[in-house]
């Protein structure tokens, strides 16, 4: 089986730059504030935060999914584009090799801005994968 492609906009009253500081750059001190009943914590566990950096993200408890460790792979602060792969989690889904992020926000006309997400499941070898149940872990 080959990659599935997940494409998804989100809509938000946020400016491009705010949103992208808020839920990309900073995710690591906003996110667990946000979200504490879903994001335990997350933490930059190598680098600086951009390019090559690994972050892990822990989920609080009685979530499906333990913690999930990502690599940040590209950082594009000038047109707010924000791509990672997931490299590692407990639980690992059977079957799925890795599971890529591709992120850029963009204005909207009406002064906010719009999230376009593109999600990426790479299967190891010929496995199937359950795509809904991909998106629940990650």
């Amino acid at each position: 089986m080959g990659v599935v492609t997940n494409q998804t906009e989100f809509p938000s009253a946020i400016p491009p730059a705010k949103l992208f500081k808020v839920f990309l750059l900073d995710a690591h001190k906003t996110i667990p504030k946000i979200v504490p009943q879903a994001i335990k914590s997350i933490e930059i566990i190598e680098g600086d935060g951009g390019s090559g950096s690994i972050k892990k993200t822990t989920f609080a408890e009685g979530k499906d999914i333990k913690y999930i460790k990502h690599k940040v792979d590209f950082v594009d602060k000038d047109n707010f584009i924000y791509n990672y792969t997931a490299i590692e989690a407990d639980p690992w889904l059977e079957g799925l090799e890795k599971v890529s992020y591709e992120t850029q926000i963009v204005p909207s006309p009406d002064g906010g801005s719009i999230s376009k997400c593109t999600t990426k499941y790479y299967p190891k070898g010929d496995s199937k994968i359950d795509v809904d149940k991909s998106r629940r872990a990650n």
